[in-house]
């Protein structure tokens, strides 16, 4: 997960890269247990249609950025099976040893799993070595969202696909106002009761700035890739794009 660089208050939706990290090492232990109350447990199902978007099958490499806790790499890791490989990354240390205490309690997933540090605009993978790369729930985080994306087709070979899973915002009521109260009020108020109600007001912000569907296609093109498509879910809350690494 990378961070803005602009305004320096959570409310603005923008926070420098090492206050991002911070953030989210912060909050790491309440990281899971805040998406199942957010989104009601269906952020799993989300993250099944992400890798299923994926297209990997047995045998294959993937990578999964700004992995967090490693929900959406452990998916993977049970798609590529015992003859794949999947790396899980992220800048947060905190996620990275929540990431891997999780695995080790699925030992029967038999994938070469690993999870490692990595910045995002910065992928010290080489060109073409996975099947595919995701990203879930992290891309509005990216200090340089069209840099990150390059970064995810550079790494993936031709023919692979990126993924990037996200939350959109609904522009017809009544959704859009259910939405407005739940992301601006109710969500901010759980963060309070979590702990760190700063991190739960950063939530909201960078999700309203982040690119609708449409400018997140535009930007996926302009980061290399091709056939390019998006499905919506939850009403139009949730968006997750595809786009293939061109031959």
């Amino acid at each position: 997960m990378s961070g803005g660089s602009v305004e320096p208050g959570p409310a603005a939706g923008r926070l420098e890269e090492p206050q991002v990290r911070a953030m989210f090492d912060r909050i790491a232990r309440v990281y899971d247990r805040m998406n199942s109350v957010m989104t009601a447990g269906l952020h799993h199902r989300w993250r099944g249609r992400a890798v299923d978007l994926a297209a990997v099958a047995p045998g294959d490499r993937a990578l999964d950025v700004a992995c967090g806790t490693g929900d959406l790499s452990l998916e993977l890791a049970r798609r590529v099976g015992p003859s794949g490989a999947v790396v899980g990354c992220d800048f947060s240390e905190q996620m990275l040893v929540l990431a891997r205490e999780k695995a080790a309690k699925q030992p029967d997933l038999g994938a070469d799993l690993r999870f490692e540090w990595a910045n995002a605009l910065e992928l010290p993978y080489e060109d073409g070595q996975f099947a595919a790369a995701t990203v879930g729930f992290g891309a509005r985080n990216f200090s340089d969202l069209e840099q990150g994306l390059r970064e995810m087709r550079r790494v993936v070979r031709p023919g692979g696909k990126v993924v990037v899973l996200e939350i959109t915002t609904p522009t017809r009521p009544p959704l859009s106002t259910f939405y407005r109260v739940w992301f601006d009020r109710i969500v901010p108020a759980l963060g309070r009761v979590a702990g760190d109600s700063d991190a739960y007001t950063y939530l909201p912000s960078s999700v309203r700035r982040f690119p609708g569907p449409q400018e997140l296609a535009a930007t996926l093109e302009r980061a290399g890739l091709t056939r390019i498509r998006y499905v919506l879910t939850a009403g139009g809350i949730i968006a997750t794009h595809v786009g293939e690494v061109p031959s």
